[in-house]
């Protein structure tokens, strides 16, 4: 009798638990994904205001554009502090999080180990996250147009190094090759919008006050306008190779 009593216990324990799990676990993918988006945002403004480092390298051989090699790769790494988040949305259909995060510091040292007095300048930057990943593809080209937006200004702050080489017999053009590589650091960009267009296509337009950058880098900066403006676009898929596959 006891045991058959104990027994019955149990399986009113495990059933009460049982009935709970769905509320215990309720939220988590939310809770995660809202989190995730704030840990890219939180990159975001490091980025922008610590600053980081890219090299990029763009080639055309003989002006086809199929032959078009576009390599971009990131560094950044910085300890910072006082990162506020404003506006943290998630929305449940797509399961996408958007948060927006914002700081203002005094001065920091920056990824190139310069001490910049920062006069408390706000900063604000946005990072998606998802935890379906069906979804993350219009993420990923968003991080894509992010940058090619970076390696665009820092061919026009910084500058970058251009090699052609072409070669023609009996005037005919048998060779055409084309490349441009870039290696710097930047910071102090600004994110001015970002987009998706109806195919998922992803664009960011980027900007640095000119006198700003000047002022806190230290640096002359030869620019006729007060914003240096450029707009990076990143795709949704690869057209080249999904031809190619079919």
């Amino acid at each position: 009798m006891k045991i058959r009593t104990k027994m019955i216990k149990s399986l009113i324990v495990l059933t009460f638990i049982i009935s709970l799990s769905p509320s215990l676990f309720a939220g988590n993918k939310k809770i995660m994904t809202v989190q995730a988006a704030k840990v890219i945002a939180e990159r975001a403004l490091v980025e922008s205001v610590y600053g980081l480092k890219l090299r990029a390298t763009e080639s055309v051989i003989d002006m086809v554009a199929a032959s078009f090699q576009a390599n971009t790769e990131s560094k950044t790494s910085a300890m910072i502090n006082g990162i506020k988040f404003e506006d943290v949305n998630y929305d449940e259909k797509t399961d996408i999080a958007q948060v927006t995060a914002t700081v203002s510091l005094e001065s920091i040292e920056n990824i190139d180990g310069n001490v910049l007095d920062l006069r408390n300048k706000v900063f604000r930057r946005v990072g998606f996250a998802t935890s379906t990943p069906s979804m993350a593809g219009q993420l990923k080209a968003l991080r894509a147009a992010e940058l090619d937006a970076y390696m665009r200004l820092i061919k026009r702050v910084v500058g970058f190094k251009l090699e052609s080489e072409t070669t023609v017999n009996n005037f005919i053009l048998t060779s055409d090759v084309v490349k441009t590589k870039v290696m710097a650091t930047l910071s102090l960009a600004e994110l001015v919008k970002y987009d998706w267009d109806e195919l998922g296509d992803a664009s960011v337009v980027m900007s640095i006050n000119v006198k700003d950058a000047s002022d806190i880098l230290g640096v002359n900066i030869v620019e006729t306008d007060e914003f240096i403006v450029v707009e990076g676009q990143g795709a949704l898929q690869d057209d080249f190779k999904l031809a190619a596959e079919q």
